[in-house]
C-alpha cells in the first residue's frame, strides 16, 4: 500500500480552509473584474525579448501568469535522501494599463500562491503545502528589493547574479536552503520562447538554471539535517499560452552523472495524443545546448499509480528515448505516492532517477517529473 500524504493540517479542516480561502478570494477576483470595464490587455510572449539578468528573475506583472519553481535532490550526511519543491506562482488579474483606486488593499493586481512539499525517499513519505494570498498587507508580494517572492514566511530572496535562499515550512517540516548556479541561465525554445499552441502569443518566455549547487538545512519533525545537492531552477511567464483541446502535460528535468542536462515535456491532448509543440532542451556537460523537437523524441509510459484520494493514474515510469543524442533511460519515481492533492488543482510532482545508455556508454540521472490534467484539468492557462 502506499504511504499515506501527510499535509499541513488534517484532511477534513485543510479543506474546509482551502474551500474557504478560495472562495473568499474568488470572490474578491470578482469584484475586481466587475470594476473593469475596458477588455484585459495583457501581453503577450513573442520572438524578441532580450532576457537581462538579475532583472528577469524578478516578476513580469505585465503577463497573466507566472512561476519560480525550485525542485532538487539532497542528501545528508548518513546518506538519507531528500527530494524537495518550492514554487511561486503569480495569476493576473488586473493588467497594468488599468488604473486601481489608490491605496485599495481589497483591489489587487494579483494573486499570490505557493507549493512546497518534501520527498523523503528512505522512509518513502511524502510532506506537501499551499498557501494562497492576495497580498493586501503585504504578507505576500513580488520584488521587494532582493526578495523575488514571498508569501508569509516562504521567502525567495536573491544573494548573488544566479543565486537565491529559499525559506519555507509546514507542520513539522522546513527546508532553508542556498542555491547557485555557476553557469548562465539555459534559454528553451527560441531564444527563450517556449511554444505552447498554434497562434500569436501561445508561448512562454522560459528559462532554466540547471545545475545549482545547493547547501542548507531540512528539518523533519525533532531532527535538523545538514544536506548537500543540486537544484533544477525553471522561471516562465505568460498569458493564455495553452488552447483548449489540451489536457495538461508531462515534464522531467534530468541532471545526468556526466555533467550534461536535460528538459523534456510533452502536452497531452484530450483525444489522448501528442501536441506537436511538445520539446525539450540538451544541454552537454560543456553547457552547449540543444533544441529537441516533438518529433526527435519518445516518451513511453510502463507503470502506473492511481492516487487514492483524487483517483487519478499517473504513470510513475518512462521509457525515454531521444534519437539524435542515442539517448534511452528509464525514469522512475523514487516512490509512487509523490501527488500534490489540493483545491483546486491536483497534480504529481516528485523526485524521480534515470538509469540507461548514450552512444552506448552508461548513463545514470537525478531530477524531478510534474505530470498534470491527470486529476482534472488545468486552470486559469488555457486562452479563451
Amino acid at each position: 500500500m502506499a504511504p499515506a500524504v501527510k499535509n499541513a493540517f488534517p484532511p477534513p479542516m485543510k479543506t474546509r480552509l482551502s474551500i474557504y480561502l478560495l472562495r473568499a478570494l474568488f470572490l474578491a477576483v470578482a469584484a475586481t473584474i466587475s470594476l473593469q470595464s475596458a477588455p484585459a490587455n495583457w501581453l503577450l510572449s513573442l520572438p524578441g525579448w532580450n532576457h537581462t539578468f538579475p532583472a528577469d528573475h524578478g516578476s513580469h506583472p505585465g503577463f497573466k501568469t507566472e512561476w519560480w519553481y525550485f525542485t532538487g535532490n539532497l542528501r545528508d550526511e548518513s546518506g538519507n535522501e531528500f527530494g524537495y519543491q518550492l514554487t511561486f506562482f503569480r495569476q493576473g488579474v488586473i493588467d497594468p494599463s488599468h488604473s486601481v483606486p489608490e491605496g485599495s488593499r481589497f483591489i489587487q493586481r494579483d494573486i499570490k500562491f505557493a507549493h512546497f512539499a518534501i520527498s523523503s525517499i528512505s522512509e518513502k513519505k511524502f510532506h506537501h503545502f499551499q498557501k494562497v494570498s492576495r497580498g493586501a498587507f503585504g504578507e505576500a508580494g513580488f520584488d521587494n528589493g532582493t526578495t523575488i517572492a514571498w508569501i508569509e514566511d516562504w521567502t525567495c530572496e536573491r544573494t548573488g547574479l544566479h543565486s537565491f535562499q529559499l525559506k519555507a515550512s509546514g507542520e513539522g517540516v522546513s527546508i532553508d536552503l542556498h542555491v547557485a548556479s555557476t553557469t548562465p541561465p539555459v534559454l528553451h525554445g527560441e531564444n527563450g520562447l517556449s511554444r505552447k499552441s498554434a497562434g500569436e502569443g501561445r508561448a512562454s518566455h522560459y528559462y532554466s538554471l540547471t545545475r545549482m549547487e545547493t547547501t542548507g538545512t531540512v528539518t523533519l519533525g525533532d531532527t535538523t539535517r545538514d544536506v548537500r545537492g543540486l537544484t533544477w531552477f525553471d522561471h516562465e511567464w505568460a498569458t493564455n499560452q495553452l488552447d483548449s483541446h489540451q489536457q495538461g502535460w508531462d515534464w522531467f528535468s534530468l541532471q545526468c552523472d556526466d555533467g550534461s542536462d536535460l528538459m523534456l515535456f510533452q502536452i497531452r491532448t484530450a483525444d489522448g495524443g501528442r501536441d506537436p509543440f511538445s520539446s525539450g532542451t540538451w544541454i552537454d556537460a560543456s553547457g552547449t545546448q540543444r533544441h529537441i523537437r516533438e518529433d526527435e523524441f519518445v516518451l513511453e509510459p510502463v507503470e502506473w499509480w492511481t492516487s487514492p484520494k483524487t483517483k487519478a493514474k499517473y504513470p510513475v515510469a518512462w521509457r525515454i528515448r531521444i534519437i539524435p543524442l542515442d539517448l534511452e533511460l528509464n525514469a522512475t519515481a523514487r516512490f509512487a505516492s509523490q501527488e500534490l492533492a489540493i483545491d483546486p488543482i491536483s497534480y504529481w510532482e516528485g523526485a524521480i532517477s534515470a538509469n540507461g545508455t548514450r552512444a552506448g556508454r552508461p548513463l545514470a540521472a537525478k531530477g524531478y517529473l510534474e505530470m498534470t490534467g491527470y486529476a482534472g484539468r488545468i486552470v486559469g492557462m488555457q486562452a479563451p
